[in-house]
């Protein structure tokens, strides 16, 4: 069935504008017995009225964007005009933030979506149903906005709200049962992200209402991000992960210690819900505003990238100074947000003031934060073990706003002022395989990402313990070596250059039976070196080499080969490298 999303927009919108006009006409409905529409408008109202029926599931369709990683894949960078303007908002502010962030960096730095909060529209609807934009504070309309903004390359968001009414009095109509209309606003104006509020419900439960507008949304041919402002209310880290991109843990920050620290201790022990395409959102920075000092803003921003938080800057600034802006684009700091993987950090240790963080990292580093809430400076040590490295010789240690480099062999420490952080990237330093060919399962991986349990040595991948597995069998051939690994999987291996070639043979293991379906593949440096065809639990080992000349890394990758991980048990049989002359 095609569905109306799947239509040019324009045709839907003149259909859609069409048929309500038509419906709300007085002379319509003295002379519907008289006028005879023909089976082809009445399957056109059907087709058009049937998406706007509130009785939505509660659950997305199987097209929904939610949770998707194509949006919102790291977490959404950008400005909200809420904490630095509130309700004094108008589109000549948002068109001179937008040309700020531009002249200093901020927009090449990540910084992409420029959200109008509250406050935006006209009282009431117009006679159409739809909601308008406040005419005296943006004259010219949100799409216009939306089109201002877009040529200077950044994206557009919207503010909306789940109930009745917006929370501001001075703000608009909320879309409580004008989910599709209101979406098909949103789209036809040009938005891309949606902040969606959570006042004036009418007793209706959140879940119910933000998966409302989320099944409007996945009727529209936009894709908009969907950000969930409840407040932390009902748990939403526990079900908005199938509605939408991101989620509010917490009441609302405010320009203060207290009101951002306590919203850190919220959130910081909900990453196992984070993850590329749905984020925890501690809502916004406050760098840049008045209340807390220099350091306490830069403790803000090194919490929020270590919790891969959304980075959403609401400050004047057209008056901000030199500090606001090299915190807020720290290149190294940024890279920690945005890191691929998508990991948020957790706890390595807690008490007397005193937290350290580790967050996982794509390329195996870990970024290590030690948080002094206590009124005096403190020493704080940790070890690599304890923050999560695999085991190496020795570690760099990388001060990531100092810029300082220094090695250890295992300790990690810092001086941390009060109310302060240290924020540092480890990265384990290895030595590369000998001369000659070695089993790929003799070396320590730089990193490994596995799809069930970990991945295992010279056997099978098994179930998700460690040491579960089998002898490594591919088609009734049994192989003493090589790597049990599970789709979706990622493992690195160091070659510092003095390798010249890979061989391995790879398939699914003979313990899932016949079946499965993966793909593997080869990359040198990141770029794709070989890969096999579709292999399935009935296929034959398939023999791959790779040329490794001059890499730096090795990485081995398997993929579910687009139907899910089910079985997909992946060996990497007699695996090797030859290195050296």
């Amino acid at each position: 069935m095609i569905r109306l999303a799947d239509r040019p927009p324009s045709a839907v919108d003149a259909l859609a504008s069409s048929l309500l006009d038509l419906m709300r006409s007085r002379r319509f409905l003295r002379s519907i017995a008289s006028i005879c529409l023909g089976s082809a408008f009445l399957l056109a109202l059907f087709i058009y009225l049937a998406p706007s029926s509130q009785a939505f599931a509660s659950s997305p369709t199987s097209g929904s964007a939610a949770g998707s990683t194509r949006l919102a894949a790291t977490p959404p960078m950008g400005f909200n005009t809420w904490n630095a303007f509130g309700c004094h908002i108008n589109e000549s502010t948002v068109r001179q933030i937008a040309d700020k962030m531009v002249a200093t960096g901020l927009r090449d730095a990540g910084y992409k979506y420029i959200n109008v909060d509250d406050c935006w529209g006209a009282p009431n609807r117009n006679s159409s149903g739809k909601l308008v934009a406040n005419h005296a504070r943006f004259p010219h309309g949100i799409k216009a906005l939306a089109n201002y903004v877009h040529a200077r390359g950044f994206k557009l968001g919207i503010y909306g709200d789940a109930g009745t009414h917006t929370c501001n009095k001075l703000g608009s109509p909320g879309s409580l049962g004008h989910e599709l209309t209101d979406a098909r606003t949103f789209a036809r104006w040009g938005v891309d992200y949606l902040k969606y509020d959570n006042c004036h419900s009418n007793g209706v439960p959140a879940p119910d209402r933000y998966a409302a507008m989320r099944n409007a949304l996945d009727h529209v041919s936009r894709a908009i991000v969907y950000s969930i402002c409840n407040w932390g209310h009902n748990s939403p880290w526990t079900w908005a992960s199938k509605i939408g991109n991101l989620w509010r843990t917490s009441i609302d920050i405010h320009d203060s210690w207290e009101s951002m620290i306590a919203i850190v201790h919220v959130n910081e022990g909900l990453a196992r819900f984070a993850g590329p395409g749905h984020w925890n959102d501690p809502d916004m920075l406050e760098v840049g505003n008045p209340h807390m000092t220099h350091r306490e803003q830069r403790t803000q921003m090194t919490l929020w990238a270590i919790m891969a938080a959304p980075l959403l800057i609401s400050t004047d600034l057209r008056q901000s100074d030199a500090f606001t802006f090299q915190t807020l684009k720290d290149p190294g700091v940024l890279a920690i947000d945005q890191d691929p993987l998508g990991k948020q950090a957790t706890i390595v240790h807690s008490g007397n003031g005193l937290t350290i963080y580790s967050k996982p990292l794509a390329n195996g580093d870990r970024a290590v934060v030690f948080l002094n809430e206590t009124g005096s400076q403190r020493f704080v040590s940790t070890t690599a073990a304890a923050v999560g490295m695999q085991q190496a010789e020795s570690y760099g240690v990388l001060g990531v706003w100092s810029g300082k480099k220094t090695t250890t062999s295992g300790n990690i420490s810092a001086t941390v002022p009060s109310h302060g952080t240290v924020l540092v990237r480890v990265s384990a330093v290895h030595r590369p395989p000998s001369p000659g060919w070695s089993a790929v399962s003799a070396l320590a991986p730089v990193s490994a990402v596995n799809g069930w349990g970990p991945m295992e040595r010279n056997t099978s991948n098994g179930g998700k313990a460690s040491g579960d597995g089998k002898r490594l069998q591919i088609a009734g051939k049994t192989y003493l070596s090589g790597i049990g690994a599970h789709a979706v999987s990622r493992i690195t291996y160091y070659l510092g250059g003095s390798c010249t070639q890979f061989v391995a043979d790879v398939g699914i293991d003979d313990e899932v039976g016949n079946n499965g379906s993966v793909r593997f593949q080869v990359l040198a440096d990141g770029t794709l070196a070989a890969q096999s065809g579709l292999l399935t639990g009935a296929s034959q080992a398939q023999h791959l080499v790779a040329d490794l000349t001059g890499a730096n890394q090795l990485t081995l990758a398997v993929t579910d080969a687009g139907d899910g991980i089910r079985y997909d048990h992946a060996d990497w049989a007699h695996a090797r490298v030859h290195c050296g002359g």
